[in-house]
């Protein structure tokens, strides 16, 4: 196999981005960041989403320019009930297992977030790490250095290490650094390692170039 370690993103890549889920964490954020700021609601979603075009999270911008905590944010965001939408996945536990190497998460959500997801899809003992945004002070991916100190870390190299997300600006720097990548989405278009629908449809083997 041409990898050793897999980092595996967690919202919108280990289930459907339609199924409600960020969409729950939007409202939250914009709620958020309206109590905080004190401005309407439309304000605060279009900072939402102007932070996180800009920063890679709204966190991030929000920190920034407006000196917030993070921790409360986060918290907060993250707060979803996400049992109400997510139920344990057999096919992505499959699908998993056939990914071989060490598995590891590495999302812009929190510890706690990413361990409620895993245990709600049956899927948390394929995962021997979990590295969230604190790993590098709150810096959000997609970032060059957070992607290669994650790498170093598990004591790993880049050409080993495959990458697999729904996001393609995390790829393309996953790709900088020399590892092999995976793009979840439903989107045609791209040119990556393996250009999957769905990280259910993982093949049984990954080896060699695939175009997007």
């Amino acid at each position: 196999m041409p990898f050793e370690l897999a980092v595996i993103d967690l919202d919108n890549t280990l289930y459907a981005a339609d199924n409600g889920v960020f969409a729950r964490m939007d409202k939250r954020m914009t709620a958020f960041v309206a109590k905080e700021l004190e401005v309407e609601p439309e304000e605060a979603d279009r900072l939402r989403v102007k932070y996180w075009k800009e920063y890679g999270t709204t966190l991030r911008g929000m920190m920034l320019h407006h000196g917030m905590e993070a921790e409360a944010f986060l918290h907060d965001v993250h707060d979803i009930d996400a049992h109400e939408i997510l139920k344990p996945d057999p096919a992505l536990d499959a699908a998993l297992a056939r990914l071989p190497g060490r598995k590891v998460i590495h999302t812009n959500g929190i510890l706690e977030h990413a361990e409620r997801i895993l245990d709600i899809l049956g899927v948390a003992h394929h995962f021997a790490a979990i590295y969230d945004i604190r790993f590098n002070h709150y810096i959000p991916k997609p970032d060059r250095e957070t992607l290669a100190m994650l790498i170093r870390a598990e004591g790993c190299r880049p050409e080993r290490t495959l990458v697999v997300d729904d996001m393609e600006d995390n790829l393309k720097i996953a790709r900088e650094l020399g590892c092999k990548t995976v793009w979840i989405t439903q989107d045609t278009g791209g040119y990556w390692d393996y250009h999957l629908p769905s990280i259910h449809t993982l093949p049984d083997r990954l080896s060699g170039h695939r175009p997007g």
